[in-house]
C-alpha cells in the first residue's frame, strides 16, 4: 500500500528541467475540481502547492529519490473541505472538556456517557454536552430529563445544551452557576422555576441565546497549556473529518487579540493543521462601533499568512441585529434601533474596505440590513465581499439585492438539527426551500458551505453533505423537494470552491489545479458512489494541508503525525470515540454509527465495540485488570479476546 522511499522513474517533465516533487500521490482515483483535468489518478506537490496532476506515469516523471510516495490504492480523493463558517477558535479552547453526542444512536448511550464522565471530572469541573445532537437521533427520539440528568451526575456539574434553544443544568451546575430562587429572568432568557418558586435546571432562550452561553461561561476554563492541546486535538479531529480550512465567524466572549492567542502560538511554532481565516465579532452591546474604531487602527483584512489570516468583521456587528435562530419560539422582532446602530459600523466597515459578514435568519431580518447595506453603499461604494450568514428564509428578491451589492451567502445545516421544529411551527411547505440554495445558485450567487459548529450544529461536514444531497434531517425527515437538493459534484463545490470565495482565496484554494494550495483529503469510502446513508460514515483516511501529511489512518497509518495525549487526563477526549471515530468504525464494521470505543490517537485502525481500544489509559494509568473492557483495550483488542 505504502512507498516511502525513492521513485519509481526520475525526471524532469518534457520541455526542459522541471523541480522535482516533494510528495506524489498516485493509484488513485482524483476529484480535482480543475475544469482542465477532472479526475486524475495521481498528483504531484512541492512547497506546498500543487506541482501538476495527471496520470500515474506522467506524474512519477516529478519524483526523484527525495519524493514521498503514497500508493492510494484506488482511493478517492477530495480538495481539503473549508468550512465558511465554524467556531473552531472558541471550540479548540473548550475541545477537551466537551462530551460530544454527535452520532449516539439512543439516549441510553447518552446518559450512560453522561454518568461514565461525571464520575472521572474532577471538582470544580463540569461535563459539559454542548451542541451538535438533536434528540431526533435518539432510537427514543426524546430529550434527557432533568431527573435522568441528575441521577446519572448527582455531585458533578452538568451542563447539556440543546440548540440554541435551551440548556439542562443538575443541581450541581445550578449550585455552581450561582442560580437560586432569586435570580431574575436576564433580558431576553428565561428560568424556570417550579411551584415553589425554585428553578428546575432548564435555561430557556426567549429568544436570545445570551443566557445559554453566559452561563456556560462560569464553568472553569483550562489552562494555557491544555487549551493548547485541546486546539490541537480539536484540529485533529477537522482533519479526521477532511477539513483543511475554516472562516472562523468569532463569538460571543470571543475578545481579540486575547482569545486568539492560541492559535497565534500554534501558528508561531508550524502546529496549525488547518487554515484559519477569522472574523472579528463585536462583543459588548452599547460598544461594538468602538470595538471596530479600535481594530482597524490594529489590524487589516489579510493579515498574517496563508495559515492564520484576518478576514474582517462580523458575525456580529450589533447586537441589535441579532435574530436568533430559536425555531422553538417565535421570530424575533430586532429593535427599532437597529439601523441607527448598525449604519455607522457599516460605514466604517466600507471606508476601510474591510470584508465583513452578518447573522441573519430571517428575510425580514435581512431585508432591513440590506437598506442599511444600500444607503451606506450609496455613499461609500463597497470595494470587497459582504457575507449573509445562514438566510435560511431568505426571498428571491433580497438574493437579487445581495448579488447587486457584489455580497454572498454562507449556508450551513443547522436545518438537519432543527427541521422538524421549523415544519411544526411553520408548515412543511415553507420548510422546502430553507435555505433555498439551488435558487441562489441559478442566481449566480457566491454560495459556500459550512456547520455554524461546534454549539448549534455538528462541525461533521458529512452531516452537511448529507443534508444537502438528500434534503433530510438527521432524525430522517425529508424537508425539500429535488429542485432544492443538490447533486454530490455541486455540494462539493460548495464545500471547496464556494466557501474560498468568503475568505477572498478562490484563485488559490478549492481545487486540485497546478499553483494551489496542496490541501487535501483520502476517503474511506468514495463519496460519489457509496449509497445516501454511507455519506454520513465517510471519514478521511490521509489528509493533507500545505503539502504536509497532518493525519492518517487506517491502511495509511503509519504516516500520521505524532500527537500527545489529551489534557487533562479526565478529558472525554481519551475515553470516548469522537464523532468521526464513531463513524470510521461503524464503516469498518458494516454498521450504522453507534456507540464504539476510541481507537488509538496514533493512527491505529482496530477497534472494537464490546472490548474498546483505550491505549490512552495505558500511558496514564496502570492497567485496569478489574475492567475487562479496559483491560483489553490497552491491550488493543480488534477483537482477539473473544
Amino acid at each position: 500500500m505504502l512507498a516511502l522511499f525513492g521513485p519509481l522513474a526520475a525526471g524532469g517533465a518534457p520541455g526542459g528541467e522541471t523541480a522535482m516533487a516533494d510528495l506524489v500521490l498516485y493509484n488513485g482515483k482524483i476529484t480535482t475540481l480543475d475544469p482542465k483535468k477532472p479526475e486524475v489518478t495521481a498528483i504531484a506537490i512541492r512547497n506546498g502547492l500543487v506541482l501538476d496532476t495527471g496520470t500515474d506515469k506522467e506524474i512519477m516523471r516529478l519524483a526523484d529519490s527525495k519524493t514521498q510516495l503514497v500508493d492510494l490504492d484506488g482511493k478517492r480523493v477530495i480538495p481539503g473541505l473549508n468550512d465558511s463558517h465554524t467556531h473552531l477558535i472558541r471550540g479548540g479552547l473548550n475541545y477537551n472538556m466537551e462530551l460530544r453526542w454527535e452520532n449516539v444512536p439512543s439516549l441510553a448511550d447518552a446518559l450512560r456517557m453522561l454518568k461514565e464522565q461525571a464520575d472521572r471530572t474532577p471538582a470544580p469541573q463540569w461535563v459539559r454536552v454542548v451542541g451538535g445532537w438533536s434528540e431526533f437521533q435518539f432510537s427514543e427520539r426524546r430529550m434527557p430529563t432533568l431527573d435522568e440528568i441528575n441521577k446519572a451526575a448527582p455531585d458533578t456539574p452538568v451542563f447539556v445544551l440543546h440548540l440554541y434553544s435551551h440548556a439542562l443544568l443538575n443541581r450541581a451546575a445550578l449550585k455552581a452557576a450561582g442560580i437560586d430562587r432569586n435570580t431574575p429572568n436576564p433580558p431576553g432568557g428565561v428560568i424556570e422555576k417550579n411551584a415553589k418558586g425554585e428553578p428546575t435546571g432548564m435555561l430557556i432562550a426567549k429568544p436570545s441565546a445570551m443566557i445559554l452561553y453566559s452561563t456556560l461561561a462560569k464553568g472553569p476554563k483550562l489552562p494555557l497549556q491544555e487549551q493548547i492541546n485541546s486546539t490541537r486535538h480539536f484540529m485533529r479531529e477537522m482533519n479526521r473529518l477532511g477539513i483543511t480550512s475554516v472562516i472562523d465567524a468569532g463569538g460571543g466572549g470571543q475578545n481579540y487579540p486575547d482569545d486568539y492567542a492560541v492559535v497565534q502560538k500554534l501558528h508561531d511554532d508550524e502546529q496549525l493543521t488547518v487554515r484559519i481565516a477569522y472574523n472579528l465579532f463585536a462583543q459588548k452591546a452599547g460598544s461594538e462601533l468602538s470595538d471596530y474604531e479600535r481594530w482597524v487602527a490594529m489590524t487589516e483584512p489579510g493579515a498574517g499568512d496563508d495559515m492564520l489570516r484576518m478576514n474582517g468583521g462580523g458575525e456580529n456587528l450589533t447586537w441589535s441585529a441579532a435574530d436568533f435562530e430559536n425555531f422553538l419560539e417565535p421570530r424575533p422582532d430586532l429593535a427599532p434601533t437597529m439601523e441607527k446602530e448598525l449604519e455607522p459600523i457599516v460605514e466604517l466597515l466600507a471606508e476601510k474596505a474591510w470584508p465583513f459578514r452578518i447573522h441573519a435568519t430571517y428575510d425580514e431580518s435581512i431585508d432591513r440590513f440590506l437598506t442599511v447595506f444600500e444607503r451606506v453603499n450609496g455613499k461609500t461604494p463597497f470595494k470587497t465581499r459582504f457575507i449573509i450568514d445562514h438566510a435560511e428564509t431568505i426571498s428571491e428578491r433580497n438574493i437579487e439585492r445581495i448579488k447587486a451589492l457584489g455580497g454572498g451567502i454562507a449556508t450551513q445545516h443547522r436545518m438537519a438539527f432543527q427541521g422538524e421544529y421549523f415544519v411544526d411551527r411553520y408548515g412543511a411547505d415553507a420548510a422546502k426551500t430553507t435555505p433555498p440554495i439551488a435558487k441562489m445558485l441559478a442566481m449566480d450567487l457566491p454560495v459556500g458551505a459550512g456547520t455554524d459548529a461546534t454549539r448549534v450544529a455538528s462541525y461533521d461536514p458529512w452531516t452537511a453533505l448529507y443534508w444537502l444531497t438528500t434534503g433530510k434531517t438527521v432524525g430522517g425527515l425529508s424537508l425539500y423537494d429535488r429542485e432544492n437538493i443538490l447533486d454530490r459534484a455541486t455540494a462539493l463545490r460548495l464545500w471547496t470552491q464556494g466557501s474560498a470565495w468568503f475568505s477572498g482565496e478562490d484563485d488559490v484554494k478549492g481545487s486540485l489545479a497546478p499553483g494551489q494550495y496542496a490541501d487535501l483529503a483520502v476517503l474511506s469510502q468514495d463519496y460519489f458512489h457509496v449509497s445516501d446513508a454511507a455519506i454520513r460514515q465517510l471519514v478521511s483516511q490521509l489528509t493533507v494541508v500545505d503539502g504536509k501529511i497532518v493525519y492518517a489512518a487506517g491502511p495509511f497509518g503509519k504516516l500520521d503525525p505524532p500527537l500527545p495525549p489529551a489534557s487533562p487526563d479526565w478529558s472525554p477526549v481519551n475515553r470516548e470515540p469522537s464523532p468521526a471515530m464513531r463513524q470510521a468504525s461503524a464503516v469498518a464494521h458494516g454498521q450504522q454509527p453507534g456507540p464504539v470505543a476510541r481507537a488509538c490517537h496514533e493512527g491505529c485502525a482496530n477497534a472494537c465495540a464490546l472490548h474498546g481500544h483505550r491505549h490512552q489509559i495505558a500511558w496514564n494509568s496502570p492497567i485496569p485488570a478489574r475492567d475487562p473492557r479496559d483491560f483489553w483495550g490497552v491491550l488493543g483488542c480488534s477483537c482477539f479476546a473473544i
